[in-house]
């Protein structure tokens, strides 16, 4: 081998080596770079779907599930609760029935503003100005049960509906929702309904 020809292979590895290590570091100062990018594992559990098992739910009962900061209300309605849904005495005092005005998804517009009739999954924060309207199933001849706000006087039945008249100005909201199986629900995210 001539001195020429040992020249470029020795030109040639090094030149192979540097842009070698030239890669590697590269690489390794991108990857916590791009991984600054991402949300922190923190942030990502705060918008993350949250499971609840409703298993042990008893009619009239509510439990609460708290799903990126909020409190979400899930209640399993009784057979009471739901025939008030459907009396026209009550429809006529509300002020936006059909949920037209509320964000709701798509397959939880109807009476029930549910997938499954006996339950109710909503946001439990007034649409007045934030305050956490209570639970009140009982049934009394000046309201006809669902959920009043101590704050400013904000009521709503058992479906989150508004009542016409009062500081609110929508229902209650429904977070997007599905049901894992008959004892799991899955708030956070769209699923088969």
């Amino acid at each position: 081998m001539s001195s020429d020809e040992a020249d470029n292979s020795r030109r040639r590895f090094l030149t192979a080596a540097t842009v070698v290590v030239g890669a590697v570091g590269t690489v390794a100062a991108a990857v916590p770079f791009l991984a600054s990018w991402s949300p922190s594992a923190r942030a990502r559990s705060a918008g993350a779907p949250v499971e609840a098992n409703i298993g042990k739910l008893e009619p009239g009962q509510q439990i609460i599930v708290k799903w990126r900061g909020k409190p979400v209300w899930v209640v399993r309605r009784d057979e009471k609760a739901l025939a008030t849904l459907e009396d026209s005495g009550l429809t006529e005092k509300l002020r936006d029935v059909e949920s037209d005005d509320s964000i709701q998804p798509e397959y939880t517009k109807n009476v029930y503003r549910s997938i499954k009739p006996e339950y109710l999954i909503m946001v439990g924060i007034c649409t007045h100005l934030g305050c956490s309207p209570t639970y009140r199933p009982e049934i009394t001849p000046d309201f006809q049960g669902g959920f009043f706000c101590p704050c400013h006087g904000s009521k709503f039945d058992f479906s989150g509906r508004v009542y016409a008249g009062v500081p609110a100005p929508t229902n209650l909201t429904i977070p997007p929702h599905y049901f894992i199986s008959d004892d799991v629900i899955l708030i956070g995210e769209d699923g088969v309904a």
